[in-house]
């Protein structure tokens, strides 16, 4: 066989093989957070059309036996609640807000953020580790938290020197984490929405653990020391850009793993319809 006659039949079986192999489809590939293969688009009349299952969720919640709140505000922000004007403390989904105010710092906004930084703000949101958050604290003091909450109009907040015991409602943390990318300097939304997306897989419960596909979660939970006091998540949703923000708090649960299957019980029901 000649030399172009063997070069021929050596680009046929080439292109024969490649025409057995999947084709790419041009969709995103998925990162980490995502609950979905493949992304589904919302469409403008779903977005108008889709509220919070609340009847169902407020059905489930006076079922418990611990008191269960919760608000959301949908695409088209409407807000519907559930009891979503009771104070809770807020355990460690008070460290949203300290993120969020560390990064608003005139020393950090317009900057690169450093080694230093990285090292208290993700442990302290992917992992939940407490003396990043204190540090963090103690670094801010009370002003720019509160300053924060004025901003995004956290008419219920309430400070405490032990940070776990500073005070909010579902209404309000519903509000905040829907328009939580406004209080975030622009250099470091990515990177602030990117951390709740990063949820370590052993604290990925309750709003972490429900089906919505096309949907990307970044969220925050917090609990008392794994007694079922507490056990509360705040949460962003978002496809594309439209964008949900939704708050279940619970007190009094059994133990942990019942505040666990109540939260889930309740962002189930809640949540209902958006993966269609």
């Amino acid at each position: 066989m000649s030399t172009r006659s063997a070069v021929a039949v050596g680009l046929t079986l080439l292109l024969a093989l490649l025409a057995t192999l999947p084709q790419a489809s041009g969709e995103p590939v998925p990162r980490a957070g995502t609950n979905a293969a493949t992304p589904r688009d919302v469409s403008p009349d779903k977005a108008k059309r889709w509220k919070p299952r609340v009847r169902k969720a407020r059905r489930y919640a006076r079922s418990r036996v611990g008191r269960v709140t919760f608000s959301a505000v949908d695409m088209k922000g409407r807000r519907s609640a559930f009891d979503g004007s009771h104070s809770v403390p807020m355990a460690s989904t008070f460290k949203v807000m300290l993120m969020v105010a560390y990064l608003r710092q005139p020393s950090v906004a317009n900057r690169k953020l450093r080694d230093s930084d990285h090292a208290l703000l993700k442990p302290m949101i992917r992992q939940s580790k407490n003396d990043p958050a204190t540090r963090i604290r103690d670094m801010l003091g009370r002003g720019p938290i509160e300053a924060l909450a004025r901003k995004a109009r956290m008419a219920s907040f309430r400070w405490h020197s032990i940070w776990g015991y500073c005070r909010t409602t579902a209404r309000d943390q519903a509000l905040f984490m829907r328009n939580l990318r406004r209080f975030v300097p622009e250099r470091h939304r990515h990177y602030a929405l990117h951390q709740l997306a990063q949820i370590m897989p052993s604290q990925r419960w309750g709003v972490g653990a429900v089906n919505l596909p096309g949907w990307k979660i970044h969220f925050k939970g917090g609990w008392g020391s794994g007694s079922g006091a507490v056990d509360h998540q705040v949460a962003l949703l978002t496809n594309g850009r439209h964008r949900i923000g939704v708050a279940v708090t619970t007190e009094a649960n059994v133990d942990h793993e019942d505040g666990k299957a109540a939260l889930r019980g309740v962002f189930t029901r809640l949540l209902g319809g958006l993966e269609g």
